[in-house]
């Protein structure tokens, strides 16, 4: 069983998602994509629908389509075709309903013409616009330079995921098992015994449907939209190979996205880390966690691009494990932001968010005040450096201490991408790290 400690944590952690429940369990709540519609069908009629992400914003190639049927519908009779081919074949009949679910390949970029029909019976047809794994979709040029950091990233096995296959940082995905000690709490690599067996230490855990299965983590990573991007959840490795269609037995069928903070350095890079995915608490109650490298703040505060990665990284998680029952995005400071911004602004990414130290955007909170103390120190030490007593250098900034304009000032640099080495402190731009 999991220790007394890492129930404690799980515990915290369930009554912070409890709050979710009213924003997850709302009207309208549900995946990115577009299956679910209430729309109800004729016996004979069929639907075809995106899950993985809705079906302009598909990415990579790929994308996990549903179709629905009527009454009188036999599966059997149903094809469906990409483009004029015939790609019924990777159609399945979905647990526990009537529909057929389907991991397309081969899309070309742009639009795609995907149909299922039933022969002698209706049709239905559905556009489906592909963007490049790499992005962008909605986020605008690249940025560039832009620095790979794909071998200075660590796995959760503890390997680099080497050079960059190319411009965009690319990487082979890679699925790796983690296993956590019951002896010493932590995470190690799982190799399995001689026998067959797993190693004498693996903890366990009781999700929240119940299931008892060993503490062992499957986690995938690799990168879209230039980001490296992980996503973990319990899974024993003798089980059938988890899919859309097959779900883990550790999985409780809901998904956390992770975030990390900050901002000064958050420019011009990949990043090294992403938002912590071996939650032992979340991952001991069933949850699975995703997280990517540019939904840290501190490698990208570009709330754009945070944005599409969101989307991209979800669409990702549902091809490879099928589509979350709620999505849940947590994060302080700037993990907040990011989980604010997105939930707010693309409506079916998240579906309700668990923040801290929040605030209610960067603009208004956090630039205003920078830039003002930083054009306020620019002048009380440069232009007229004795023209004000320390006393009205306050009055006039507005700000609580006189030490604040010179601390805030600095912290201007957030705001400004441009690096000089030989400028001194107070005059250079964004950090480096």
């Amino acid at each position: 069983m999991i220790p007394r400690s890492f129930r404690a944590v799980g515990m915290i952690a369930l009554s912070a998602l409890a709050v979710s429940t009213v924003s997850a369990c709302s009207e309208g709540a549900g995946t990115v994509g577009e299956a679910g519609s209430a729309e109800s069908l004729g016996p004979s009629d069929l639907r075809l629908e995106s899950v993985s992400t809705r079906s302009y914003l598909v990415t990579g190639g790929d994308v996990l389509l549903q179709v629905d049927l009527g009454s009188d519908i036999d599966p059997s009779q149903v094809e469906v075709l990409s483009n004029g081919d015939d790609v019924t074949k990777h159609f399945k009949k979905r647990h526990g309903g009537g529909s057929l679910v389907g991991l397309v390949h081969g899309l070309r970029e742009g639009d795609n013409e995907i149909e299922a029909r039933v022969s002698g019976g209706g049709s239905s047809k559905l556009v489906v616009t592909n963007y490049p794994i790499s992005g962008p979709i909605i986020s605008g040029p690249h940025q560039a330079p832009y620095l790979c950091q794909t071998e200075q990233f660590t796995t959760a096995a503890g390997a680099s995921l080497g050079p960059p296959l190319d411009e965009n940082c690319s990487a082979a995905t890679r699925v790796e098992y983690v296993y956590l000690s019951a002896a010493d709490g932590d995470f190690k690599p799982y190799r399995a015994t001689p026998g067959g067996g797993t190693p004498s230490d693996v903890a366990d855990a009781t999700t929240l449907d119940g299931e008892t299965v060993p503490f062992i983590v499957r986690v995938q990573t690799g990168v879209v939209n230039r980001a490296i991007y992980q996503s973990s959840l319990l899974h024993d490795p003798a089980d059938p190979e988890p899919d859309p269609w097959t779900r883990s037995r550790g999985w409780n069928g809901k998904l956390v996205y992770t975030h990390g903070g900050g901002c000064r350095s958050g420019w011009y890079r990949q990043g090294a880390g992403t938002g912590i995915v071996l939650q032992r608490g979340l991952l001991g109650m069933g949850y699975a966690v995703t997280s990517a490298s540019l939904n840290v703040f501190g490698q990208n505060c570009n709330d754009l691009l945070a944005s599409e990665t969101h989307m991209m990284v979800k669409e990702r998680f549902v091809e490879s494990y099928g589509d979350p029952i709620y999505s849940i995005a947590t994060g302080g400071s700037g993990g907040s932001y990011q989980s604010h911004q997105t939930a707010d602004n693309y409506p079916g990414v998240f579906d309700g968010i668990i923040v801290s130290s929040s605030f209610p955007d960067v603009t208004s909170a956090t630039i205003f005040t920078l830039a003002d103390a930083r054009l306020l120190h620019h002048y009380f030490t440069e232009v007229a450096p004795h023209g004000f007593t320390q006393e009205e250098q306050r009055l006039v900034s507005g700000f609580g201490s006189w030490a604040s304009i010179a601390n805030l000032s600095r912290g201007a640099a957030r705001i400004d991408p441009t690096y000089s080495e030989t400028a001194a402190p107070e005059a250079q731009g964004a950090e480096v790290s």
